[in-house]
């Protein structure tokens, strides 16, 4: 389904900005039968000329994204300690001395979210899409709801929370004013609405352009969701940079007027507005360095390949099958997709149709390409023994911000552990091993 129209302030003034081709829906792992027969739809990026925001022209319908799909939070250690650092943030900065709290989270997914304020003592409601996924919730204790979150699914619930969470879903929305006047319906005047999204500054700064699919409909910066929250009567007034997915941010938001802006927010908001990230010139160079991007890491696997290297893909996450699909990276390349998921066992990627293999039923290759380099630190400090035996760890992304909080320098690099032993990677964050200082271009911002 075609849009003329900006997702969010509805101007028909919108311009052509980045072109993936046609792309298989990506969440979409395919059963060894549905190989060759998955649809294909155009993923292009536009950018709205009135308000800046950048967002796809095609939608695929909802019901086929997210009725089904196999995506669990859960799996992934560091996302679930960010889900709980965030837990203890949130009620210890704007929640204390309250009785009886309560939050709902939108798109609940699993429910890991949700166990960490239920651990602190909230009354939990989780409102996830998926069917399967919300039964694995239900089955832990956490309360979830089967359904689409909008505007008639607030008004049924009648009720009223003093925090809502949006973990990675606000940028998902087809229903964009509904979902946004559901949220304004179910906050309490004084509650906190905790909004996290992939920062597309800090995509185009990391040049991870395989955050872009179907899912994702709407890239947010600050000014541009700020424009979205001002439509229904409410604004933003604080927010961070947060390392995980590779650079988002924790926002925080309220009723207009409700509370100051705080000066943190004022002076991300500045810089964000002096880097020009939201002007159609930013996406059209970031459109050039992918296809850049695109030759380094096509020279890269097939020299490998020359040498007679096995190479694996490690991690099977949905944007994998977007860097995957356009730079046309097939079996012939990855022999196949180790993951943790048991949900994706015996699946086949969309597209490109490398098949999918868990981590702990066959032995490593030569080379892992990492399609999750978010979790980037999480991977290197779970196979240093691995490294210790000089396999190579290839990151096809580099982000500038990391778990750590430093940032490292973007070239392949090499260091000695013991004598006649190299260990390789490429771009990672390699705390704990010798000798690899981190690149002196300064810190990302603090998280509280």
């Amino acid at each position: 389904m075609s849009s003329e129209t900006c997702r969010v302030c509805d101007s028909r003034d919108l311009e052509p900005a980045i072109d993936l081709g046609l792309q298989p829906w990506c969440n979409h792992f395919l059963q060894p039968e549905e190989v060759g027969r998955e649809p294909f739809y155009p993923l292009r990026v536009v950018h709205c000329a009135k308000c800046g925001t950048a967002q796809l022209d095609f939608t695929v319908r909802k019901e086929v994204l997210f009725g089904n799909h196999t995506y669990l939070s859960g799996i992934t250690k560091t996302l679930s300690d960010h889900f709980a650092r965030l837990a203890r943030e949130v009620d210890a900065t704007y929640m204390q001395g309250r009785s009886a709290k309560s939050v709902l989270d939108i798109g609940s997914n699993d429910g890991t979210q949700l166990k960490h304020y239920q651990a602190l003592g909230y009354s939990v409601l989780g409102v996830e899409s998926s069917k399967p996924t919300a039964a694995i919730a239900n089955e832990r204790g956490i309360e979830t709801l089967h359904n689409f979150f909008n505007g008639a699914v607030a008004r049924w619930l009648d009720r009223k929370f003093d925090l809502i969470n949006a973990s990675g879903v606000f940028f998902h929305l087809e229903e964009l004013h509904s979902v946004t006047d559901g949220i304004r319906e179910c906050l309490k005047d004084d509650g906190v609405f905790v909004v996290q999204f992939l920062y597309m500054k800090q995509i185009i700064e990391n040049l991870a352009f395989d955050q872009i699919y179907h899912e994702h409909l709407l890239y947010y910066n600050l000014e541009t969701i700020q424009t979205l929250l001002g439509r229904h009567g409410l604004e933003m007034f604080d927010c961070y940079l947060s390392p995980i997915h590779g650079g988002s941010i924790v926002g925080f938001v309220t009723h207009a007027g409700a509370r100051p802006a705080s000066s943190r927010f004022k002076m991300m908001l500045a810089e964000e507005k002096a880097s020009g990230c939201n002007n159609i010139q930013t996406y059209r160079r970031f459109a050039h360095d992918i296809q850049q991007k695109k030759a380094e890491s096509l020279e890269f696997l097939h020299a490998r390949r020359a040498r007679g290297e096995r190479i694996f893909g490690f991690g099977a996450p949905v944007k994998g099958n977007t860097l995957l699909n356009y730079f046309g990276i097939g079996p012939e390349l990855l022999e196949c997709l180790v993951e943790k998921n048991p949900l994706r066992k015996g699946l086949v990627s969309p597209g490109m149709h490398i098949p999918v293999v868990l981590e702990d039923e066959i032995a490593p290759p030569d080379t892992y390409y990492v399609l999750a380099w978010n979790f980037k630190e999480e991977i290197l400090g779970n196979n240093r023994d691995l490294i210790e035996t000089g396999v190579t760890f290839y990151f096809p992304v580099e982000t500038k911000i990391n778990e750590s909080s430093r940032h490292w320098s973007n070239r392949l690099s090499r260091t000695q552990s013991r004598p006649g032993v190299e260990i390789e990677w490429a771009s990672g964050d390699c705390s704990g091993f010798e000798r690899l200082q981190p690149a002196a271009n300064g810190e990302p911002a603090p998280i509280p």
